[in-house]
């Protein structure tokens, strides 16, 4: 029996056929070759500068000559995975994947060599943990044991087969293939060994001690940017591809040769560096600080990721202590852990919601408080997250493994709000969309995981929330937001990253929790009662990083100010934090006023209902994860007029026009076994129809 109250034995068993399930298949864990699943393990080696959708399309066309783009797409599953991570890199060598090059007059290992430290045990030395896994079976296992194993790209330019073995598995080549196995000891190619040594370089061991007095986030890294890891940690990278672990007062081994040691503390903290060069066999004391830039839960405010696995595939999989460690380290005052489905009937951590329905997870305090809940997925209609579930619902997921896409999201909201969740849909948007797109922009054929559902569900009452801030288009998704809210619907801004703790090298899915946040006004002390029904109630604004704050005659987002004709508001925007370059004051007709950081002022006359939001925006920056820069958005402070609340003639017939493109969508995508399962959706569009016509004044 396990007696580890972070590790109860029915989660212990979960983990450990987690593992069993990386080590027979590798990253993927063996799940249907969907899109996404096959973009996983590229992923491990490529980042955003890398053409990961472009080249495999063209690979595709290249197989499937006459084929539409629209079918290509639609079969990116299928893509020889190895191959578009070589054609994606584009003769690029990383760190992380040495290449050897099988050219028609020989062969040549082309490596940035790792250091391995003398002393220190094999998989520590190496810079590689136990559970570092090759793509699938018999790729070479588990990698990083006793002998320290790295991946390796077998890249083929040579016009016939070729066969290369690697630690005694033979692997076959196509014509100008490509091949990403691990490898732990030996290499022939052209029948002959191949000189391993570029793979590594020795140095001299040392050790640093490093203590903020609490749990930060840190990174050591050498020179070249290898990274460093206490014992046990996975070798995690950020978003922006820097090696990171949390904790306080750990031990790294490192060499004896310059490092940089950085420490955080997740948005409200500034970044503190230091470089040094260890002393050979010695252990260095390095006692840093991060510098707080505000303190939000000082004020009432605290700040929440709705959207982080625990397990979804990988390289290790994470127990729940993982998940204590970053929430602490990030000083992340609210965690909603979900529980999902990939592209199976298996729901990861389905065992962990079942331990703790309904309860804090065991490292919850009085400043951080830790939920379990559920990520519902269909791929067509869009993903729904719930926080603060207090029963196990009856289904988790339609439309994969030939299951069709019914019910509706719809019957699955209203289940999870009887059971007492607040809902809103993750990642929800991933195309461009502006603010005088038409719906078919953002509304495409095809199972993108789009939110599409979402114009219906709000109409009708049965979602709360929608994740302005995720990993994909915040331009679009804040878009289709102010449409929504604009048309009279009530949804509340929030955040969900859609971090894996499971992956390692996978961008900002692999980043830490918490990288952008929804804060939420809470009254009192922070429970998951209090949290929830701030949002509720709409006092939220939702950043990559910088505080924003709203105030409209002296009231906040979620506030509501019934005001007469040709009656005036004062306005006043606020940010903290170096990334905000512009503040903007919006209304449902757009951009009221604009301005630099800090302060930004305006008023206004009543006429029409509406709405007012505060957006901050800037570039790329140390402190944003996020590709396009840095973002905040709140929620609004609705401003009735006469009695009557905003409901934009423009903004609803644009969600009508949505209904009428949602139905196509599901006709030529959706799979139903009879037309009754298909005719469900209609139904609830016709209903949210019937809401929209009658805000115009219709039937």
């Amino acid at each position: 029996m396990c007696d580890d109250p972070l590790l109860p034995e029915s989660v212990a068993r979960a983990l450990a056929d987690y593992r069993d399930l990386r080590d027979r298949h590798g990253v993927c864990w063996g799940e249907e070759p969907l899109s996404y699943v096959v973009q996983a393990w590229a992923t491990v080696f490529l980042d955003g500068r890398h053409d990961y959708w472009g080249t495999g399309m063209r690979q595709l066309a290249e197989r499937l000559p006459g084929a539409s783009e629209h079918e290509i797409d639609d079969r990116m599953g299928e893509v020889d995975v190895d191959r578009l991570v070589r054609d994606a890199l584009g003769g690029e060598l990383l760190a992380s994947l040495p290449a050897l090059r099988l050219r028609p007059d020989g062969v040549t290992l082309e490596a940035r060599p790792r250091v391995v430290l003398d002393g220190v045990a094999p998989e520590v030395r190496a810079g590689v943990v136990p559970g570092d896994v090759a793509p699938e079976a018999g790729a070479g296992a588990v990698l990083g044991g006793g002998s320290g194993g790295t991946w390796l790209l077998l890249d083929s330019s040579r016009d016939e087969p070729v066969t290369v073995v690697v630690d005694g598995d033979a692997y076959e080549l196509p014509p100008r293939g490509a091949k990403i196995v691990g490898v732990r000891r030996e290499v022939v190619a052209d029948g002959a060994p191949v000189d391993l040594t570029p793979l590594s370089r020795r140095a001299e061991a040392a050790a640093v001690r490093l203590r903020a007095g609490f749990p930060c986030r840190w990174s050591v890294t050498s020179a070249d940017g290898q990274g460093w890891y206490p014992d046990g940690a996975p070798p995690k990278v950020d978003g922006r591809g820097r090696p990171y672990f949390h904790g306080d007062d750990v031990v790294v081994a490192v060499p004896a040769e310059p490092v940089t040691v950085t420490v955080t503390r997740g948005m409200e903290y500034a970044e503190s560096e230091v470089e040094l060069t260890p002393a050979a066999g010695a252990e260095t004391l390095v006692e840093l600080t991060p510098e707080r830039l505000y303190d939000a839960a000082a004020h009432g405010w605290y700040g929440g990721d709705m959207h982080v696995h625990l397990n979804w595939m990988g390289e290790e999989p994470a127990a729940p202590a993982l998940a204590a460690a970053a929430q602490h380290g990030e000083d992340l005052h609210v965690l909603n852990l979900v529980a999902g489905n990939v592209a199976s009937a298996r729901v990861y951590d389905r065992e962990a919601l079942e331990h703790w329905l309904g309860r804090d997870l065991p490292w919850s305090d009085g400043r951080h408080l830790a939920r379990i809940g559920v990520e519902y997925r269909n791929d067509l209609v869009g993903h729904v997250g719930a926080f603060g579930l207090r029963g196990l619902p009856e289904r988790f997921h339609t439309g994969f493994a030939g299951d069709v896409d019914w019910p509706p999201n719809a019957v699955a909201c209203e289940e999870l709000h009887r059971m007492g969740a607040v809902l809103g849909y993750g990642h929800p948007f991933h195309l461009p969309v502006s603010d005088t797109d038409p719906p078919e922009v953002a509304v495409q054929r095809g199972r993108n995981c789009s939110a599409r559902e979402i114009v219906a569900d709000a109409a009708l009452g049965l979602i709360d929330t929608l994740d302005v801030l995720n990993h994909s288009s915040i331009g679009a998704t804040a878009t289709v937001y102010r449409r929504l809210i604009g048309a009279g619907n009530r949804l509340t801004v929030t955040a969900g990253t859609d971090a894996v703790l499971s992956f390692c090298h996978r961008g900002t899915s692999s980043g830490p929790p918490g990288w952008e946040r929804v804060y939420a006004r809470v009254d009192g002390p922070l429970t998951a009662e209090s949290f929830a029904e701030a949002i509720l109630m709409g006092r939220t604004f939702a950043t990559t990083g910088p505080w924003l704050g709203l105030s409209v005659n002296g009231r906040g987002p979620g506030d509501t100010l019934d005001l007469a004709p040709g009656e005036r508001v004062g306005i006043t925007v606020t940010s903290v934090g170096p990334e905000v370059e512009t503040l903007e004051i919006r209304t449902a007709d757009g951009v009221l006023a604009q301005g630099p950081p800090a302060r930004l002022t305006a008023t206004l006359t009543a006429g029409e209902p509406t709405y007012v939001v505060a957006v901050a925006t800037g570039g790329p920056h140390p402190r944003t994860f996020h590709r396009k820069g840095a973002y905040a958005h709140t929620s609004p402070v609705y401003l009735n007029v006469a009695g009557r609340h905003v409901a934009r003639p423009e903004d609803v017939r644009w969600c009508l026009d949505w209904l009428d493109r949602l139905e196509e969508v599901l006709r030529e995508s959706g799979v139903f076994a009879t037309e009754d399962q298909y005719e469900d959706h209609v139904a609830l569009y016709d209903r949210a129809r019937r809401v929209y016509r009658a805000r115009l004044g219709g039937d």
